[in-house]
């Protein structure tokens, strides 16, 4: 989200979102408060989860997509007994049940849910349906029918269980709905389930050990925010940095192949800097970059 005036800014804040607060709110009131020309974030949380929510300003903007498709981790408690249109405790109750799983049980039933799976998204969310978010859709009192997605689950393992409730953790690819893994696991056990608290613990290379706390983001102190934001490269993390010469500095600025002084795979997806600056992200080729998301610092 971008506007005519205010002030370049570029990195990255991580905030650890309060609940009631919807992730564009967050932005906006950020944007807001530090006077940035640009911002967006990585991975919508609902208002009512917590935790990890990634702000990007300016350039950094250009590297979301490299959050977005990282794992991210979850914290999770599921209640047993009741389904609801929401898939969560915000939603209208559509079926309950008596029954509530023993401990075995769960764990028996979690294996199903790990690795490369297909999860049919909530009813209530921002996937598109012909053009429309399946949400708006869903509160105008339409049947929102949604296809299975694939879903990488990395890792999901109980935490604890006690009676209605269970905790659990869940590390995940892009797309996943933690909503939609207690519903199916609430009818696969066949007590039925919901979630009733989320809260996001990592994403991609980002904690939550330097986060703009939910009592930073009510002060909306611009020098104490703008003191946690973190380099535009911090998202790149994952990518090999190649340092170009001199000359492939100013051919990457112009969006050309330049050359650069570290190797590795041919064809390799990296990131291009000089002088400890980022330039680029582009793929390596013999010596060269070619760029192609080039930052404009």
């Amino acid at each position: 989200m971008a506007r005519k005036k205010g002030r370049d800014i570029h990195g990255w804040l991580i905030v650890d979102k309060p609940a009631g607060m919807g992730s564009t709110e967050v932005v906006s009131r950020l944007r807001r408060v530090l006077d940035a020309k640009k911002a967006g974030h990585a991975g919508t949380l609902d208002p009512d989860a917590t935790g990890l929510l990634a702000v990007a300003f300016g350039e950094a903007t250009k590297t979301v997509p490299f959050v977005e498709e990282a794992l991210k981790a979850y914290d999770f408690t599921v209640a047993w007994g009741a389904e609801t249109g929401t898939d969560d405790a915000s939603g209208e109750v559509l079926a309950r049940s008596h029954a509530r799983p023993e401990r075995g049980a769960i764990e028996a039933a979690l294996d199903q849910f790990r690795g490369d799976i297909m999860q049919v998204p909530p009813a209530v969310s921002a996937v598109k349906v012909g053009g429309a978010r399946a949400y708006d859709l869903a509160r105008a009192g339409e049947v929102v029918e949604l296809a299975a997605r694939p879903l990488h689950v990395a890792e999901l393992t109980l935490l604890e269980a006690e009676g209605d409730t269970a905790r659990l953790r869940m590390v995940c690819g892009k797309g996943g709905y933690v909503r939609a893994i207690a519903r199916d696991l609430g009818r696969e056990l066949g007590c039925l389930g919901h979630v009733a608290g989320l809260r996001r613990v990592w994403s991609g290379p980002f904690t939550l050990d330097a986060a703009v706390t939910p009592e930073m983001l009510e002060r909306g102190d611009a020098a104490e925010l703008e003191a946690l934001i973190q380099p535009l490269e911090s998202a790149l993390a994952g990518l090999p940095q190649m340092r170009a010469t001199e000359a492939g500095a100013v051919r990457i600025r112009n969006g050309n192949p330049g050359e650069v002084l570290d190797h590795t795979d041919y064809g390799a997806q990296v990131w291009a800097s000089r002088g400890g600056r980022p330039l680029c992200v582009g793929r390596y080729f013999g010596g060269t970059v070619q760029p192609e998301r080039v930052f404009n610092l």
